[in-house]
């Protein structure tokens, strides 16, 4: 399963066991969903966090269940959450979860099925797990590292033994033009200038983590923010992009790095491709 240092004492969770960990992860992801879907939109007590950006009952509701769930499953294991940030470890150098409990508040109060459930599994910084739910969608899915990826129907709050359609997910290699997932709200200049220096043939909006998921099941090819961008709206996304075949990189073609000590807990911005050849440009 895991190691853990004398120096750290911080548990390290091998892409194996983080395989392992899927349906367990899938469980609490199905559980947080259903508690969303079940508060009335009359219920939800929206207000604005400090940066502006808007919070509900259903997003802390989600993150009870999730961090809950995750310390019964892996107790010890570190926890950055996004309602409870403030109290999460600064720097992690094992393996912990990076959580976000409800992606797109802004599309989840604007009735639209694109908001999602995320937790992500990093070790020494690097995503090798990951479970995204849209849970208006009724969909959920999942990947590890080197263990390929998939996406299930549920009707949350079932776990993943009871999907009603299992099927295998993989990115699809690039054509000569290519199909742009864009935020919907955050589209700054930087990303525009990338994407024009690019063939796109089609672009669109979409809001939360979800387009990840586009990507990693073969129906876009690339998904540019190059802005400061939280690592809970990602963490999960780049791993199941990765297990299905994609890979996500900083702004300048590196590898991310996540739980290392950011400020706030950004990353400088990403690039997510559905083909790894489309990185290694001359």
């Amino acid at each position: 399963m895991a190691n853990a240092t004398m120096e750290t004492m911080q548990p390290e969770i091998t892409p194996q066991y983080a395989f392992e960990l899927l349906d367990q992860l899938g469980e609490i992801v199905s559980r947080a969903s259903a508690a969303i879907l079940a508060i009335p939109v009359s219920q939800l007590g929206e207000r604005a966090k400090d940066d502006q950006s808007p919070v509900t009952k259903a997003d802390e509701a989600a993150e009870t269940i999730i961090l809950e769930g995750l310390a019964r499953v892996l107790p010890g294991v570190p926890v950055i959450a996004e309602e409870s940030a403030a109290r999460a470890p600064r720097r992690v150098d094992g393996s912990c979860f990076i959580v976000d409990p409800l992606d797109g508040t802004k599309e989840f109060l604007a009735s639209r099925d694109e908001y999602t459930v995320n937790i992500g599994l990093v070790t020494r910084g690097i995503p090798i797990a990951g479970v995204i739910s849209a849970p208006k969608q009724g969909l959920l899915w999942r990947g590890a590292v080197g263990k390929g990826a998939e996406r299930l129907r549920l009707s949350f709050p079932a776990p993943p033994s009871q999907a009603s359609e299992r099927v295998q997910i993989k990115t699809r290699t690039a054509g000569d033009e290519l199909t742009a997932a864009i935020s919907r709200t955050h589209l700054d200049a930087k990303s525009e200038a990338f994407l024009s220096g690019l063939k796109i043939g089609k672009r669109y909006g979409c809001g939360s983590s979800v387009k990840f998921c586009h990507i990693a099941q073969g129906d876009a090819d690339i998904y540019p923010r190059l802005a400061p961008t939280s690592e809970w709206d990602i963490a999960a996304g780049c791993a199941i992009l990765t297990a299905a075949g994609g890979r996500v990189t900083d702004p300048d073609g590196g590898e991310l790095r996540f739980a290392a000590g950011a400020e706030k807990f950004l990353v400088p911005g990403f690039v997510a491709w559905g083909d790894p050849a489309l990185t290694r440009r001359d």
